[in-house]
């Protein structure tokens, strides 16, 4: 099994786009267990400490329902929720 991930966006845009192909349909993957994953960037390192008080969440736009992957690309949307500052 070959895993692709492709995003777009930039950290100081609207947010993030990412598109997730080569998971089997019948995985169990939640929204939870996303932003789970995503959290651990926060104990990583940074410039500075934007990143220990932002809260990501994915959005999960396509290829997930239930609780259970369909078998074809995923589609995730992680929103900028500084963006407006950014303007």
């Amino acid at each position: 099994m070959e895993l692709r991930l492709t995003t777009a966006g930039e950290s100081h845009g609207p947010g993030l786009t990412c598109i997730l192909e080569g998971l089997p349909a019948g995985l169990r993957l939640t929204p939870e267990d996303l932003d789970r994953d995503l959290a651990r960037r926060q104990l990583g390192h940074g410039r500075g400490g934007r990143m220990k008080i932002e809260q990501d969440r994915a959005i999960v736009t396509a290829g997930i329902r239930h609780g259970r992957t369909f078998g074809g690309p995923i589609a995730l949307q992680v929103n900028n929720r500084d963006y407006a500052n950014w303007e």
